[in-house]
């Protein structure tokens, strides 16, 4: 799941180089840019680019960001600055808590990105194993993008945590997320329209294909929430829930085999998906939307959008927030 604009833009600069940029005093280039990749400055070990048409690209560890923001000239260079500022200090407070983030149950966390994931996941009760780390990347697209709106006016903003969108809108202003069936294959099939007018301000995916592991065999779930640790957990259990236990054309291993630090410890995760029939992709993706349904009649979810070989389900209390990109007249979207 990707917002409207590609990630991917040509002649990208260092921060810095523009007027009125550089109140980080950033360092030295970390390297050459290559291709369509940024080049970076350091702030500490936190680097910080700009991208051609103006957003911005934070990385830090396995955090990385795109962030961008819409008002006047010199609002949005004061919330950038803020984001820099802010987001140089996030992977140090939540590494000085992991073991604690790790587990699914022990003591309030004291830094404020690690309450917002304990507390986004203990909504969610004891309904499936989860952590607070099942929250983390919506939790830091919400840090950082908390940064930028009180430190200035923003008609729009949005921070893309790897695709856990943290969203800012006026009451005028409108945001589309473009929706993938799988994350190694980007091609749209709809796309997710929130509006200042909506409720929602998080938008998050999850699938055995993406970058953190999964208990299920969905190619992508994605969810729409109020906020972005919301939408983060709920799509990890979503995602998990479209699964066919013990089917022979699904591969799994222990989490601790794969990531000896992984929260998930010795749970079955999966590696790879064989073919399945029309009938078990419906089965599994029934699975998914029970499962889905109940988070919306909690109120704890919008709308999700649960991808399986090509096929996808949509469940949600308001679609008019789905807009399918296909054909209508190909049979590969249904509503849940």
């Amino acid at each position: 799941m990707n917002s409207d604009a590609p990630l991917a833009v040509p002649s990208p600069r260092l921060w810095g180089e523009g007027k009125g940029e550089g109140r980080l005093r950033l360092g030295d280039p970390a390297g050459a840019a290559t291709g369509v990749r940024p080049r970076f400055r350091e702030a500490s070990r936190a680097q910080f680019a700009v991208f051609a048409d103006g957003r911005r690209h934070f990385h830090d560890g396995p955090i990385d960001l795109i962030l961008e923001a819409a008002g006047a000239p010199n609002a949005v260079t004061t919330a950038y600055d803020a984001a820099a500022a802010r987001f140089a200090t996030i992977l140090d407070e939540l590494c000085a808590e992991l073991p604690r983030l790790r587990a699914p149950v022990g003591p309030r966390p004291q830094g404020v990105v690690a309450r917002r994931m304990a507390d986004a996941v203990a909504q969610f009760g004891a309904e499936g194993f989860l952590t607070p780390m099942a929250a983390v990347a919506g939790a830091v697209a919400e840090e950082v993008l908390a940064a930028m709106t009180a430190a200035a006016p923003l008609d729009r903003a949005y921070v893309n945590n790897g695709g856990d969108i943290a969203l800012h809108l006026s009451p005028e202003a409108s945001f589309a997320i473009g929706m993938i069936e799988r994350p190694d294959r980007p091609a749209l099939f709809g796309k997710a329209c929130l509006t200042g007018r909506d409720d929602e301000r998080g938008v998050a995916t999850a699938g055995w294909r993406g970058r953190s592991f999964s208990l299920g065999i969905a190619d992508a779930v994605t969810v729409v929430a109020a906020t972005a640790a919301l939408a983060d957990a709920a799509a990890t259990l979503i995602a998990n829930a479209v699964d066919l236990p013990g089917h022979a054309a699904v591969s799994r291993a222990p989490a601790r085999a794969r990531d000896p630090q992984s929260d998930l410890d010795d749970r079955l995760v999966t590696l790879a998906v064989g073919p399945l029939s029309g009938a078990e992709i419906a089965a599994a993706l029934d699975r998914g939307a029970d499962e889905a349904r109940h988070w919306l009649h909690t109120g704890l979810i919008a709308a999700a959008a649960l991808s399986l070989g090509g096929r996808t389900r949509l469940v949600g209390g308001n679609l008019s927030l789905y807009k399918p990109v296909r054909p209508a007249t190909e049979p590969r979207h249904a509503v849940g």
